[in-house]
């Protein structure tokens, strides 16, 4: 068969396979860990070492070498590959000691132990079932979960469990579904610098109401049962505990304080801290952890009239004891040593990197947020490392990094070793886009809101139907300077059509006041703004027909198209919202409450941004896509919204996926997504 976009875009999964990741940098510079499948069309990733030296590149394993059953996979890694919206097979994930000398991995719920020096792989005689493995920093112990209880093993395999309870809703060891999907807190335990001792969360999800995910297809299966901590609803019951693996003592760690959410922890040899967070989210605390009592003192503490911003890689200690953060000051997200801003107000910190004598993180210009560098922050200096002209992420510290570098002027992503001055590129396997993505980026407006507009290459000046495509929510961009972030739109652009990405208020990057303008509503602002530069389209865009357009999105985009078509058909002539929210109520608490409130408390931001009350205002096509295995945003907020529309009379569109989760990630599914797409738009839109 002859290969199509839609089929390439499916088939490599969105032309990610094949492209080096997860990397690792030993701290002396000498070598790179990371994964990377044999093909762009190859899914099942395998393990390298990249040495400095000889700039040479080596395959230390190929899970197919070995007899086991990539597709044996826990539930507890089903849900962890979810959260992480891992699409991929093979070495997903993997650890390493301290050195990075050694490292392990799980395949197919067995332990995999490699030699990082020699490349030998050794396959403990540790019993299968387990996920998240990690090694104690001096590499002679193996930790992972097993269930709901926490183990430990030496290299040998002879296991030994350090923390578990009998009650079914507790777990030792686990990120909660909260910190997972949205605090970025993917792992609940972390070893000592010394070896000795593991700090681990006790979760207990009894609190929370259990929600039942059947598949509709296969009646002779139960229903999974999932518990969602819906907002307004309780949350799991989060503690924090030292264990010695010498005595097989757990201490609880004493947080003080109001807080609701634990949002990281890191142990360092500089100390144990943990943050802390409300329920309101506009407060945390920074705790000082005692790890020979578990006695905490409070040490940081930040507040916001909206919420208080999480970071990624912060809080941290430097060496020395400082401590490092990032807070919302004079307009901007600002790196912060010791309670001090120690970056300027034009700058918007996105991440923080590495935490050494010197602190690497990702920020952008405020007036350019859609091209990222990486930055060090080195006592009272502050330099820029990387120059990318786009989209930029880093791995490593000042003196030895990794960088992923996506922009206009490549076709593929790069990846760079810099060590030093010497930089090295690593292969990348990832296929050609069968697109060429034809883009321009604007700031509109006295806002300068930043839209992307995509015109096929056909050359003409003819008048094209249009098609919004934006994402809209807050924590994610679409317009950013990389081919790769327009693959999929350049293809509806070469059907025909005129295609813009709008990045409304509340998306990341343009700084505070930004970001908090969807407090209490994350509709009408965010509408506002399509509506405004859908207003001045025609002196943006010659070729853009406004009496025919268009809105697709998916997730929190699916919830803008829907929104769009509903409240404003008058200039949004049809829409295809995929797994959107329709009524924020059914989704979970840290999110949610963050920009709506508790709705147990104040309901009225709730039933203002509620989709099922704009039912009766559709006059204009709409498509509602819904995977009925989402575990994230739940098909009933597809299948509540249908019954809300017909109630009103409102003939709509509905196509359920059959075991698709949030992510769609299955090639058939991918593939005939964008057709089917394509499909109803000519048909709506003509």
């Amino acid at each position: 068969m002859s290969d199509t976009f839609p089929r390439q875009y499916a088939r490599t999964q969105r032309l990610t396979l094949g492209e080096p990741r997860s990397f690792t940098v030993s701290p002396d510079g000498a070598r790179v860990v990371f994964t990377r499948s044999h093909s762009g069309s190859d899914a099942i990733n395998t393990l390298w070492v990249f040495d400095t030296a000889s700039a040479t590149e080596r395959e230390l394993l190929d899970p197919r070498t070995l007899s086991t059953d990539l597709s044996a996979l826990t539930p507890e890694e089903l849900r962890r590959r979810e959260r992480a919206r891992e699409g991929a097979s093979g070495v997903t994930s993997y650890a390493c000691d301290a050195t990075v000398t050694s490292a392990v991995t799980i395949l197919g719920g067995q332990v995999i132990h490699i030699n990082l020096l020699t490349g030998d792989v050794v396959v403990p005689s540790i019993e299968g079932g387990v996920f998240d493995v990690r090694l104690s920093p001096d590499g002679n112990t193996i930790s992972y979960v097993r269930g709901n209880t926490l183990c430990v093993s030496d290299l040998a395999g002879n296991e030994r469990v350090i923390a578990s309870d009998s009650a079914a809703t507790v777990s030792w060891g686990s990120a909660e579904f909260i910190a997972a999907e949205e605090m970025g807190r993917f792992r609940g335990y972390w070893w000592s610098p010394d070896s000795l001792s593991i700090a681990a969360t006790r979760v207990d999800v009894a609190p929370i109401a259990t929600w039942y995910i059947a598949d509709p297809a296969h009646p002779e299966k139960a229903a999974h049962e999932h518990r969602y901590p819906a907002a307004g609803t309780a949350n799991a019951l989060v503690s924090l505990h030292i264990i010695s693996l010498a005595t097989g003592s757990i201490a609880p760690v004493e947080l003080s304080g109001e807080w609701e959410y634990l949002n990281s922890v890191s142990w360092s040899s500089a100390g144990l801290i943990a943050q802390t967070q409300t329920r309101d989210q506009r407060r945390i605390d920074v705790h000082a952890i005692d790890t020979s009592t578990g006695t905490a003192n409070i040490t940081y503490t930040d507040t916001d009239e909206a919420w208080v911003e999480l970071v990624p890689g912060v809080p941290a200690l430097q060496p020395g004891g400082a401590l490092v953060t990032c807070a919302d000051r004079e307009g901007a997200r600002r790196l912060v040593v010791d309670g001090e801003p120690v970056t300027p107000a034009t700058l918007q910190v996105r991440s923080v990197v590495s935490v050494g004598d010197s602190v690497v993180f990702i920020a952008n210009q405020i007036n350019t947020p859609w091209i990222t560098d990486a930055w060090v922050y080195s006592q009272t200096s502050l330099t820029q490392i990387t120059d990318s002209h786009g989209s930029i992420s880093v791995t490593g510290n000042e003196n030895s990094f990794v960088a992923r570098t996506s922009n206009l002027d490549n076709a593929l992503t790069q990846f760079t070793v810099h060590v030093g001055t010497t930089q090295h590129s690593l292969i990348s396997h990832a296929e050609i886009p069968l697109v060429q993505p034809n883009v321009r980026i604007l700031a509109v407006g006295p806002r300068a809101i930043p839209v992307a507009i995509l015109l096929p290459r056909d050359g003409l000046t003819t008048k094209l139907p249009v098609l919004f495509d934006p994402y809209g929510g807050p924590h994610a961009q679409r317009v950013v300077a990389a081919n790769s972030a327009f693959n999929s739109s350049q293809w509806f652009a070469d059907q025909g059509f005129v295609v813009v990405i709008v990045d409304n208020t509340g998306t990341p990057g343009r700084g505070s006041v930004c970001e908090r303008e969807v407090l209490n509503d994350l509709a009408q602002p965010v509408l506002d703004d399509q509506v405004e530069i859908l207003r001045d389209l025609h002196d943006l865009e010659p070729r853009a027909d406004t009496t025919r357009v268009g809105i697709r999105g998916w997730s929190f985009g699916g919830y803008l198209a829907a929104l769009a078509v509903m409240r404003r058909g008058d200039l949004f002539h049809a829409g295809i919202a995929g797994a959107p929210v329709t009524d924020w109520r059914l989704y979970d608490t840290h999110y949610t409450e963050r920009y709506l409130g508790n709705p147990s408390i104040d309901n009225s931001a709730y039933e203002a941004t509620s989709l099922m009350n704009n039912a009766d205002e559709l006059h204009q096509p709409l498509l509602l896509i819904h995977g009925l295995a989402d575990d994230n945003v739940v098909a009933a907020h597809t299948l509540q919204l249908s019954s809300a529309l017909l109630a009103a009379g409102k003939s709509h569109e509905v196509l359920p996926l059959s075991g698709v989760t949030h992510m769609t990630p299955q090639e058939v599914v991918a593939e005939n997504l964008l057709l089917h797409q394509l499909e109803f738009l000519r048909r709506s839109l003509g």
